[in-house]
């Protein structure tokens, strides 16, 4: 792990592969998740192995990325994805991430230039819940996180005060809207057993959204770290992806 300074943060970040490649892969994790997690370093060897300099971070102000927690917002995570890509000097970027980290992965992979494909895994696609009433009152919401690897649950969490202006910034942005008139090849996975997104509701967004598109099932929960071979699948399903539309 090293911190590295982006225009305006502070990432903690882990890589694969050779820096002076000609091409970037960036794996986002989802809401307080970290790159420290099982999938993260896997997707990053498999990613090196075709070649790209791949990279994860811990979003800005959790984990091992300096900061307050106030600094994580789903506007700063986007604005952090464009500043590491042009850190790491404006390559073509592929683009991936896990539930929020996959939502990210649209809403940034849509706009920035750089980016030439990406690939949501288990992303959410309408807005977020908004609070219950007591926590719109206290401000803030608790949350906890398995301790990495993150292979099983932990006895012993992180725990964050997750301000509520969390979920205010994330009204701002429509990962549908973005989708439907994004041109990019994109991979969308989604799990069977997802508690958070129904097959349904990614089927119906999948019929939306323009080609090139691929779609692909994994039989999972959404916390497919918990299974190494639901992340195997997922890297070679990657890689059959980036064979065909990553130029």
């Amino acid at each position: 792990m090293k911190v590295i300074k982006t225009n305006s943060f502070k990432l903690a970040i882990i890589s694969n592969g050779d820096i002076q490649a000609n091409k970037l892969a960036i794996a986002l994790p989802g809401r307080l998740d970290t790159k420290d997690y099982a999938p993260f370093p896997s997707h990053l060897k498999y990613l090196a192995n075709k070649g790209f300099y791949a990279i994860s971070f811990d979003p800005p102000g959790t984990w091992e990325s300096p900061g307050g927690i106030d600094l994580f917002t789903t506007t700063n995570y986007i604005k952090a994805v464009n500043e590491l890509i042009e850190y790491f000097g404006n390559k073509p970027t592929f683009l991936m991430g896990h539930s929020r980290g996959g939502t990210v992965s649209i809403l940034a992979g849509s706009s920035n230039p750089y980016v030439k494909v990406f690939a949501p895994v288990m992303a959410t696609y309408g807005k977020l819940t908004p609070p219950d009433s007591h926590i719109l009152k206290a401000g803030i919401k608790m949350s906890y996180r398995d301790l990495p690897p993150g292979i099983k649950k932990t006895a012993k969490q992180k725990e964050y005060l997750l301000p509520v202006n969390y979920f205010i910034d994330a009204q701002k942005h429509n990962v549908v809207d973005e989708l439907k008139k994004c041109l990019k090849p994109k991979l969308i996975f989604y799990g069977t057993d997802d508690a958070f997104t129904t097959v349904g509701k990614v089927r119906e967004v999948y019929k939306i959204i323009p080609e090139p598109k691929m779609v692909h099932e994994l039989k999972t929960d959404h916390d497919y770290r918990y299974h190494p071979d639901i992340v195997n699948e997922v890297n070679k399903t990657i890689g059959t992806f980036l064979e065909k539309y990553f130029i």
